[in-house]
């Protein structure tokens, strides 16, 4: 994981708000919304993150918070799921249901670049095929000499506060967002979890989730 140096904190790194521009959006079944999304100079990862502000949350002008800890979701880039549908995860359904509640509430999608759960593209689809081979989705990621979870969430604290926004409720079913977001000085209020997007492909890799790093899924006895 990336670390601040030992004397640094999420608040002695300072991000900035780079461009923001108005971006409307259209979901394959038909969803839109419209999307202020921000970006930023000093990111301690270099990454080019995306925030994504929706309904009351967004301005012409900048972003602002629709309430004192508004709704928000962490979503790691997923370009097989999000892009061209994978059912081998639920990464574009999250991302689908998060833009809809986003919307609906106001709030913002913190939309990070962080593959295959920081391993990048190319190794996450190298453990895809050890999965094919018996593996789980974590034990995948450790064949290739990876950690089983690489994404640090310090570029994510920083875009918040950079908004202004000090804590948040957590839109995840991941426990280690709202670990690592305390340990980063953003107030975490509520975790608000999402729903299961359960189907033939992504059993095995929700009940790993689940099972592995304690994934708040509610799934059907085996």
């Amino acid at each position: 994981m990336l670390q601040l140096q030992d004397d640094a904190s999420p608040h002695t790194a300072i991000a900035e708000i780079r461009t923001a521009v108005t971006i409307p959006l259209r979901f394959p079944d038909g969803y839109s919304a419209v999307a202020r999304v921000l970006t930023f100079t000093g990111l301690v990862d270099g990454a080019e993150h995306l925030l994504l502000a929706f309904g009351d949350a967004s301005t012409e002008t900048g972003v602002v918070a629709p309430a004192p800890s508004p709704l928000v979701r962490l979503h790691s880039e997923c370009l097989t799921g999000d892009v061209f549908g994978s059912e081998r995860c639920d990464c574009g359904p999250q991302l689908r249901e998060a833009v809809e509640r986003l919307n609906d509430e106001g709030g913002l999608l913190l939309y990070l670049r962080q593959e295959g759960r920081g391993i990048g593209l190319y190794s996450k689809l190298d453990a895809y095929a050890l999965q094919d081979g018996g593996l789980d989705t974590y034990e995948a990621n450790a064949a290739l000499g990876h950690g089983e979870d690489e994404r640090d969430y310090t570029a994510a604290a920083q875009m918040l506060s950079a908004v202004g926004v000090e804590s948040v409720r957590l839109l995840t079913n991941n426990p280690d967002k709202p670990r690592q977001l305390a340990g980063l000085g953003i107030g975490v209020d509520e975790v608000v979890r999402t729903a299961v997007h359960l189907t033939a492909a992504n059993a095995r890799y929700l009940e790993a989730k689940r099972d592995r790093t304690g994934h708040l899924l509610d799934l059907p006895a085996a």
